[in-house]
């Protein structure tokens, strides 16, 4: 790998000339008339009542593909620009304008889908046996049941239109927010103002009077603009549960179960376990506690580092140690780290101005990603690091596929991104060079664990009983507040001294209109992966060829049937999430191994 490497992401290979791109501004034009094709195409069809009847809708499943990989592309663009600067108000406007033309193509697959469901059973599963069409039969039956738990075609297609003002319009009203908020922060004799992804990598500082102060701050940042996120979260709840019970939906958890492709019976075997195995994680909680000198952790103790740092590490001893890591348990994701290394397919420049938070977008037209984070040179940066590698990886083994078959669900894209974290962390913690290196290394380990056990199910249960709340009416940000901090008190089982109490309003991840209940397919992923990686532990390096087939069919079944192909495992008993937990408490077993004569 040629050193130094760059840490901005190159955009320009993309579309020139960013959010004034002209490329960008006639692409986009062409995909709107394609689209507005499709639309009026499908308007003028009806179900098939042969097969020879079914053979127009092959045309129209190809225009309907190209559609989806060409708007995924723009999406992903739009959003990169954004998110390298929350003043490109360029940018928000384009975002406008991808919105709408998403809008009609889901407005076109809802109609497609409505004619899917009209279609003869006869027919239908004639067509389905075709070579050409048998290998979407997964998605396609899918689309076919899920319009016959819908309204009407007008309907969902009314609603759809409607939500870009409305629904995905209050979604990103978070972008407007979270770019007015600005943290003091006291440095060097100054006070500097940060941006919330500056102050956001700082609350995991090894110092804890830098931690406190800078949380107090952000609390009160966010205070400031409670009322402001209340009226966004409150609205697409609105919206949500209006749209359900047009449908004639109960069930909250319905349409993210649904998305993910998973049952109630795997989500709640999972979180039964996870609830199971808290009681050694709360003792972890209050070791640390010890070793940091306080009673009991606060909110921003919870992330704070425990041993000797290792110190800060450079970008580029971060890529190179992601690449040999990776090469140790699969060679072809070693090269594909590289080459997002080299040809700058990555953004970690710290700087102000950037959206906080990290993610890896998809260019499936270009079959390449783009990564974005914040580098600080945290051990935690590392790990960031290497799980959105992971993401990007998944969508490399499966951009050969058809672009129905690479739309996978959240919980199974959490999969690929932290198995590939646990590569690097388990890795770091056994070459550590000593003692205090090993602890600080696995203790960062392990706290990844807190997130998903603890953290993730505060989400989870603040979300649920937000939206039951909302039923009754308007939710206020001291109930949302309140709400929060009782989530966060039994998911951490009342270990902690404070809480966080407008987390609700500073986290990115309530106001995402893509998928509801941004939460529990973390934790799936985490868990999921672990398990993944204790067969790979047992395998070696003969299951990497078996982890990418795995990842490979993530778009054309069920999480259950993915287990039981390629793991011969049963989501809905709690075996398998014992064995994926069992490694998080042999973790902690030996961390309170390290740390039994250090207090």
């Amino acid at each position: 790998m040629k050193m130094p490497l760059h840490p901005v992401w190159d955009l320009e290979s993309i579309f020139s000339g960013g959010s004034s791109s002209e490329a960008f501004a006639s692409y986009l034009n062409d995909l709107d008339k394609d689209v507005r094709t499709l639309q009026q195409t499908l308007q003028q069809m009806a179900a098939p009542a042969t097969l020879e009847d079914a053979a127009a809708y092959k045309p129209v499943l190809e225009l309907l593909q190209s559609c989806y990989v060409r708007i995924s592309e723009g999406s992903a663009f739009v959003s990169c620009l954004s998110a390298q600067n929350q003043q490109d108000k360029k940018a928000a406007q384009l975002q406008g304008t991808v919105s709408s033309i998403a809008a009609m193509l889901n407005s076109s697959k809802s109609k497609l889908d409505n004619i899917f469901s009209e279609t003869p059973d006869v027919v239908w599963d004639q067509w389905l046996a075709q070579a050409d069409i048998q290998p979407l039969s997964f998605v396609l039956n899918e689309s076919r049941a899920q319009a016959r738990d819908k309204m009407s075609p007008e309907l969902e297609g009314l609603a759809l239109d409607l939500g870009v003002d409305g629904y995905h319009g209050w979604g990103k009203f978070y972008n407007t927010i979270v770019s007015k908020v600005n943290i003091p922060f006291e440095q060097d004799g100054e006070t500097v103002m940060l941006s919330a992804g500056q102050a956001a990598n700082k609350l995991s500082d090894s110092e804890r009077e830098v931690r406190e102060r800078v949380f107090s701050s952000w609390e009160q940042a966010w205070t400031e603009v409670e009322d402001f996120c209340a009226d966004t979260l409150n609205h697409l709840a609105g919206f949500r549960l209006k749209l359900y019970e047009k449908r004639g939906w109960q069930d909250i958890l319905k349409e993210p179960l649904a998305i993910n492709r998973m049952s109630r019976q795997t989500l709640d075997a999972m979180w039964d376990v996870i609830n199971g195995t808290k009681p050694v994680l709360v003792k972890y909680l209050e070791r640390k506690a010890k070793l940091l000198g306080v009673d009991k952790l606060s909110w921003s103790d919870v992330d704070a580092p425990v041993g000797k740092s290792v110190g800060k590490v450079t970008y580029d001893e971060a890529a190179l140690t992601i690449v040999e890591q990776f090469a140790r348990f699969s060679p072809k994701l070693s090269s594909f780290a590289e080459m997002a290394f080299e040809k700058r397919w990555i953004e970690a420049e710290d700087r102000p101005g950037k959206r906080p938070g990290g993610f890896c977008t998809s260019l499936p037209l270009s079959k390449a990603t783009r990564i974005f984070m914040t580098f600080s040179g945290t051990a935690s940066n590392v790990s960031t690091l290497a799980h959105e590698l992971g993401h990007g990886y998944h969508q490399h083994i499966m951009e050969e596929l058809p672009a129905l078959n690479q739309r996978y669900a959240m919980n199974v894209a959490e999969t690929a991104s932290t198995f590939a974290e646990m590569i690097v962390a388990d890795a770091l913690v056994q070459t550590a060079r000593d003692e205090q290196e090993k602890l600080a290394l696995l203790e960062d380990k392990i706290q990844r664990s807190v997130a998903f056990f603890m953290n993730i199910h505060a989400r989870f249960l603040f979300e649920t009983r937000f939206y039951e709340q909302r039923k009754k009416g308007l939710v206020s940000a001291d109930e949302l507040s309140r709400l929060m901090v009782e989530a966060q008190e039994e998911a951490f089982c009342g270990i902690l001294a404070s809480t966080h109490p407008h987390f609700w309003a500073s986290k990115l991840h309530f106001y995402l209109t893509g998928v509801p209940f941004y939460n529990f397919p973390y934790t799936f992923g985490y868990m999921f992966s672990a398990g993944i990686y204790a067969r790979a532990q047992q395998e070696g390096t003969a299951f990497a060829d078996k982890y990418d087939d795995l990842l490979r069919d993530t778009g054309r079944m069920t999480v259950e049937q993915l287990a039981q192909k390629h793991l011969g495992a049963d989501l809905t008993q709690a075996d398998f999430w014992q064995a994926a937990a069992n490694l998080v408490i042999a973790d902690i077993e030996q961390f309170m191994q390290m740390t039994e004569n250090v207090i």
